[in-house]
């Protein structure tokens, strides 16, 4: 998800606030039966029961990815909550609308939702509630590039949880306002925000929260030409992925690292993460992480110049390629091979390389 962390955290705020029974049917049998001494009161408190169970709905649907049938449920819940005018219930229902919009990407109605919510939220002056609102609607605006509007609310979700004490909602908005400034190509400040949210991650121990802010730290860092510092934070993040058993995660900071070693001339290193990476790859059977990993490792023998062994990993790459039908990285790979067999001085396979790219582009 995306590398912000309202985003990855996979739980509306809604059922973070709201106690569910393990069975919602049981939620609404209880509700009737405690309120048996006019018909008008029990129809009152089954649509209040309804509302819940489509509540916990829409969250059991959000945590499993189910995003269109969480809007639903989420939307029925809305609906029925404000018949009763329970502004409560409409504040959880709508800041939920709003988060699993973000999570399908349709940001402008990410926006409208969680302003709506905002609006209940401020009037019932809920203020742990409107740290994970201006949260979310300050991701959204980023995602709309209106960076401005973007850290403000990340600024007001700050201060808020500051003032309240509240840890978690301080790291998420720590680490969004380095994704805002960042978005700005403010490296310097992103970075500074994202290691104070980092601290406080580590201060949590939630290993999942830290790892996602080394990603973003150690991107900023490169992104700002800071290779070395880059290399740490990614081999920090290395190290959790790890530990966590998370071997897409594992293959994606391998790459980066490589990456990273590469843009620092250390093409020794850059190879040997490479090659890690290719092994995660194939152990995951990961095609096209394998194609890649090929690639990096051919591009740091190449940098040595150690052309045979570059042509090795070129070879096996352009299989995997022609295997995919991939013709553009086929093409780009023969373009690599024709440079690396003219360096060795086999003139011959150099312009049988030419010849099978020329036809490649002849027929895309």
């Amino acid at each position: 998800m995306n590398s912000d962390l309202a985003a990855r955290d996979q739980t509306p705020a809604s059922s973070r606030e709201t106690v569910f029974p393990s069975e919602p049917e049981l939620l609404a049998a209880k509700a009737i039966g405690s309120f048996s001494d006019s018909n008008e009161t029990l129809v009152a408190d089954a649509a209040q029961a309804m509302a819940e169970r489509f509540l916990h709905q829409g969250c059991e649907y959000y945590q499993t990815g189910q995003f269109e049938a969480a809007l639903k449920a989420f939307q029925e819940a809305f609906l029925l909550y404000r018949d009763r005018q329970d502004e409560h219930g409409q504040e959880k229902a709508l800041s939920s609308l709003g988060l699993t919009h973000y999570s399908l990407r349709d940001y402008a109605r990410a926006v409208k939702y969680s302003k709506q919510s905002l609006e209940v939220a401020q009037k019932l002056d809920d203020r742990h509630s409107l740290v994970k609102i201006f949260g979310n609607l300050g991701n959204a605006y980023r995602h709309l590039k209106e960076q401005a509007k973007a850290i403000e609310c990340q600024q007001q979700s700050l201060t808020l949880a500051q003032e309240l004490g509240d840890r978690r909602g301080e790291m998420a908005a720590l680490n969004n306002l380095g994704l805002a400034y960042k978005a700005l190509g403010d490296h310097p400040i992103a970075i500074g925000y994202e290691e104070q949210s980092l601290e406080i991650a580590r201060e949590l121990r939630d290993d999942q929260i830290e790892e996602q802010i080394l990603k973003n730290l150690g991107n900023a860092c490169y992104a700002l030409g800071n290779y070395t510092k880059a290399v740490d934070y990614y081999e920090q993040r290395l190290v959790l992925a790890r530990e966590l058993s998370d071997r897409r995660t594992e293959g994606q900071v391998l790459r980066n690292l490589g990456n990273a070693c590469y843009a620092l001339g250390d093409y020794d290193r850059a190879i040997e993460y490479s090659k890690q990476w290719l092994s995660v790859s194939r152990e995951t059977q990961d095609r096209r992480g394998e194609e890649q990993a090929l690639g990096s490792v051919g591009v740091g023998y190449d940098a040595l110049g150690n052309y045979a062994r570059a042509i090795d990993y070129y070879e096996q790459r352009l299989a995997i390629a022609q295997r995919m039908k991939d013709h553009r990285i086929a093409e780009q790979v023969l373009g690599s091979l024709r440079v690396a067999y003219y360096a060795l001085g086999d003139y011959a396979k150099a312009v049988n390389c030419t010849k099978q790219r020329e036809t490649l582009i002849g027929t895309s």
